[in-house]
């Protein structure tokens, strides 16, 4: 009765000290009297309840104390978190207005959201993976500048945050920096980062660079509009202390009941406001919900009925099961706004009225996969060649970050933009699915709009099965003059480029696998696995025939010099080494220590 008749002073309080005109206000109970009450209202009462009492006691005071000193003049109200929340996941748009507490989850909402995210069957442990990764920076000096993780499934969302990260921090560390949301980009010359010493990066530069990270994709998920943020219910209702001790924890989410009690949002339209926002509660995103809480800010951005739009098949979760990954929707909604399935540019017509939804427009950090290599998918322009050199790497179960320092590594030559002007041109008519192949009526159509005019013999020779396979073409291509569209070399030497790549895995866990369990066992430790950069030297020989390339065979040469130059160097191999050749097809790598890993 005592905690009722508190909770009804507070929100009287509150309520006056927000009025114009506040009539005489309502004073609660002295700290004293409640004390010194009856038995039944004090003596059971536990130390978390009085710290609770005690506490909306203060809030109220301090509401009455406003009152008193300024009883004609409203209350100055913070414009960066009042402002028109739209109700996200509804039929329709219902406008109100957010209090600087924000705005709770509906039972419908966090329904719909627990869904979305996690299916109607869901795990413990794999709920107990997204409710234990903070975004937190690597504390080794090797890896300051990457991100940490501790558990698998998140790893998509870290691994597109650091991307971006990366960015800030190597080419836009200044302020005055235009925002990517008004379309104008300027190279700062002032980096944070010297070379490669990544260790000489401060906290602040990093902490700067993760809140404008997280207020670009927000603000790009809610197409450049707006950013919804969520945070916890009770967050600003105690000291940063107290906040950071109780979230390290964690905090229980077994259900969309969980979700609605613990969680709040807000909605912000200029990124000024956003940002204010997030600098003010990094430390719930560095808490050990943090990753889950960013993934939540981004899905209710973009809007739920949104995201379902998006999908080929919204029946199945976002998190994958068994083993709790994150799709490649949700990467996709990170690195582009919008949680499409595919990695192929544009949609494909299945027929029928059917598309499969793959990236809208040009990115500015990009995405390759392992699965290319092994010819399950086929990633477009988009997002293997985006504004700046940073890529998410993934592979069959997890997701890492590679990056350049110099953006001149994305730069085309000759050949490269000769390539990339028929490539496009013969993708965008590919309804195999990546499989790389056209009609006849279709290659008509490429060769018009790319200026290619082969040779009747070889025209009849390349349409003779009533299909192009690209590999078949672009071996024409390359022995086809270039005043008839071809880029015939005969020197040999056109397209080799060499430089530095650097690859980063912020997986940092417990191996007990093999030969890590015999060391738990005798020596009573468990080897933990740290996050690792690696840098490789890459370098990129001419173009040769595809026949040329499986077998690695040399073209005729007429000097020493030159079988020299098209020498292929012995090679070290990895996975990543496969990722790596999806973007520049027969790079060699090499790298000093362990090879580096993408699992």
């Amino acid at each position: 009765m005592a905690d009722h008749q508190e909770d009804e002073d507070l929100k009287l309080a509150l309520k006056m000290s927000m009025q114009y005109n506040p009539p005489e206000p309502k004073r609660s109970k002295p700290i004293e009297e409640e004390e010194t009450g009856s038995g039944s209202q004090s003596g059971g009462e536990s130390p978390e309840a009085k710290s609770r009492r005690l506490q909306r006691e203060l809030m109220a005071a301090a509401a009455e104390k406003r009152m008193v000193l300024f009883p004609k003049s409203p209350s100055p109200v913070n414009k960066a978190r009042v402002l028109p929340i739209s109700v996200v996941g509804g039929d329709k748009d219902e406008e109100v207005v957010g209090s600087c507490l924000g705005k709770d989850l509906s039972v419908e909402e966090s329904d719909q959201l627990f869904s979305i995210v996690f299916g109607n069957e869901v795990s413990k442990s794999v709920l107990a993976q997204w409710t234990n990764q903070g975004i937190r920076f690597s504390p080794d000096p090797e890896t300051t500048i990457g991100l940490v993780q501790h558990e698998g499934g998140p790893c998509g969302v870290l691994a597109a945050l650091q991307a971006f990260v990366l960015k800030y921090l190597l080419y836009f560390p200044g302020d005055r920096v235009a925002s990517p949301c008004m379309g104008v980009w300027t190279l700062s010359k002032d980096r944070h980062v010297v070379s490669d010493s990544f260790s000489s990066v401060t906290e602040e530069a990093k902490t700067k660079a993760l809140v404008r990270s997280m207020c670009e994709i927000l603000f790009m998920c809610g197409d450049n509009n707006r950013a919804v943020i969520a945070s916890f219910t009770n967050f600003e209702d105690s000291s940063s202390n107290q906040k950071d001790e109780a979230m390290a924890g964690g905090l229980p989410i077994e259900s969309a009941s969980d979700l609605q009690k613990i969680l709040r949002f807000e909605t912000f339209t200029t990124q000024a406001s956003a940002q204010n926002k997030l600098e003010g509660t990094i430390t719930a995103f560095q808490s050990r919900m943090g990753a889950l809480l960013f993934l939540i800010s981004a899905l209710l951005s973009r809007g739920l009925d949104s995201v379902q739009a998006d999908r080929d098949d919204p029946n199945l979760p976002l998190v994958t099961a068994p083993f709790g990954h994150a799709s490649q929707e949700i990467v996709n909604l990170l690195l582009c706004g919008e949680a499409v399935p595919n990695v192929f540019d544009g949609r494909m017509d299945l027929g029928g009225g059917m598309f499969l939804k793959g990236i809208s427009k040009n990115v500015d950090v990009g995405f390759l996969t392992l699965l290319e290599s092994l010819n399950f998918c086929k990633v477009g322009q988009n997002l293997k060649c985006p504004k700046w050199p940073i890529w998410v790497i993934g592979s069959e179960s997890h997701y890492t970050v590679l990056f350049a320092l110099d953006p001149s590594v994305q730069e085309e030559n000759e050949l490269e933009l000769r390539e990339s002007q028929i490539r496009r041109a013969f993708d965008a008519r590919d309804q195999s699915g990546g499989g790389g192949f056209i009609t006849v009526e279709a290659f008509h159509q490429v060769a018009q709009e790319t200026n290619i005019r082969l040779p009747i013999k070889k025209l009849d020779d390349i349409c003779a099965t009533g299909f192009i396979v690209w590999s078949e073409l672009w071996q024409v291509i390359l022995e086809l003059d270039q005043n008839l569209g071809g880029i015939k070399d005969a020197t040999g030497l056109m397209g080799k480029k060499v430089f530095d790549i650097y690859h980063f895995n912020g997986i940092a866990k417990s191996d007990i696998n093999g030969g890590g369990q015999a060391m738990a066992v005798e020596g009573g430790m468990v080897p933990m696995q740290r996050p690792r950069l690696t840098k490789l030297n890459v370098s990129v020989p001419p173009k040769w025939t595809p026949e040329e390339y499986m077998t690695c065979a040399l073209p005729p040469s007429s000097s020493e010099k030159d079988s020299e130059v098209n020498q292929p160097k012995p090679v070290q191999h990895a996975p990543l080494v496969d990722c790596i050749r999806t973007r520049w097809s027969r790079a060699a790598c090499s790298w000093s220590g362990d090879p580096p890993s993408i699992v």
